[in-house]
């Protein structure tokens, strides 16, 4: 899988966010995504360029970030996140009667399966983008001691950043692939090296790291 995702992933965060990585004198942000930078001296004769840029040769995005994030833990996080805005979706389907129940019209039987499905995905996509444009941070994250960072600068991913990463998990949830497609998606940062991203971290591209 491709860790290059589609550009525009968001306007760049603010300098007093106290969570985003401020490279040393010199030397660029250490982004995967940037091109190669060799600094005042060119490579060996020979050499492979770096595979990542940043000014210096060659420079690890994350360095100066706290550790990635154990997979276990983020999919623990991510259970409880989903037992948490689960519960609003139950109430909110139960009180405007988009509940699933069997009745004698099959039609009817799906559009209420669609609409509980849409107003899950809508929950969840609002709950992940505000929260962790807030601070990097869902309850379950901050619970358990996670938090979403942009890989390139360390900082707190912005809205449009979390849309995209919210969209590319909870998207397909609605309309065809429901709880396979979270586990695919989430359970890449397993396999993923070096960032141990999901397949939505690789779209929006950030990376979960420990706060503790």
């Amino acid at each position: 899988m491709s860790t290059e995702p589609p550009s525009g992933s968001g306007q760049q965060p603010p300098e007093d966010d106290p969570f985003r990585k401020q490279p040393p004198p010199g030397q660029g942000s250490g982004s995967p995504y940037d091109p190669p930078s060799y600094g005042s001296q060119p490579p060996p004769f020979g050499s492979e360029p770096p595979p990542y840029g940043g000014g210096s040769y060659p420079t690890d995005p994350l360095a100066g970030m706290p550790p990635l994030a154990d997979s276990g833990r983020r999919t623990l996080a991510r259970i409880i996140d989903m037992i948490l805005v689960g519960i609003l979706v139950w109430l909110l389907t139960w009180a405007f009667g988009v509940h699933e129940y069997d009745i004698n019209s099959d039609r009817m039987s799906y559009a209420k399966s669609l609409g509980q499905s849409l107003t899950a995905a809508v929950l969840y996509m609002g709950y992940d983008t505000v929260m962790l444009a807030k601070s990097g941070q869902t309850l379950g994250k901050k619970w358990l001691g996670l938090r979403v960072a942009n890989l390139d600068n360390g900082a707190t991913p912005s809205v449009q950043t979390n849309l995209i990463r919210a969209a590319v998990l909870w998207i397909p949830f609605a309309f065809c692939c429901a709880c396979i497609w979270t586990v695919i998606c989430g359970g890449w940062s397993f396999f993923d090296k070096p960032y141990k991203q999901g397949l939505h971290d690789k779209a929006a591209k950030t990376v979960v790291v420990s706060t503790r």
